[in-house]
């Protein structure tokens, strides 16, 4: 009996997964809501572009730890989004001369991307902070802060609420 027939090596290069392809040209019909030629031809091209450009990217699969933390760190978040928006609110109100808007590098003590990109986007959620950058070295987030007032007090505020827990979640 044949062995079966492997795809060859230029297909792969020009076709790298044809169910993400299949994926994307299902899902751009969808998005597009009117079946035609026209968005089916460019659904088409997206799902053979895009493929090609996702094989490049250096993939770092995510590490899981001890979810326990979940719905407490869910619970703080949401506590701070709350207090946040009052603050903000105050301050908006307020005279202008009594804010004090910078930038801080909060030095990062995990080096799950995966993690990283839980806290960054903690930050952002959290009015008054938006994160900025993270450095090269992945071991600093930029963050600017809408008023910042002490750096040291932010810094140990965030690593203590969101990047302990975090560590934990993402080892």
């Amino acid at each position: 009996m044949n062995a079966p027939v492997k795809p060859s090596g230029m297909l792969n290069r020009w076709l790298p997964s044809i169910p993400l392809t299949i994926t994307i040209i299902i899902f751009w019909m969808l998005m597009v809501s009117e079946l035609s030629l026209a968005h089916l031809l460019f659904g088409t091209l997206l799902g053979l572009v895009i493929p090609l450009f996702a094989t490049r990217l250096d993939r770092e699969f995510a590490r899981i730890g001890s979810l326990r933390l979940v719905p407490k760190m869910i619970g703080v978040l949401l506590w701070d989004i709350v207090l946040s928006n009052i603050e903000v609110a105050r301050r908006v109100i307020g005279p202008e001369r009594h804010l004090t808007p910078g930038f801080i590098w909060l030095p990062l003590d995990m080096d799950n991307i995966h993690g990283i990109a839980a806290l960054a986007s903690f930050i952002t959620l959290t009015p008054g902070t938006v994160t900025a950058a993270l450095s090269e070295d992945r071991k600093y987030l930029l963050i600017h802060v809408f008023n910042l007032k002490d750096a040291d007090a932010l810094i140990d505020s965030i690593k203590r609420r969101y990047e302990a827990p975090l560590k934990e979640i993402f080892p």
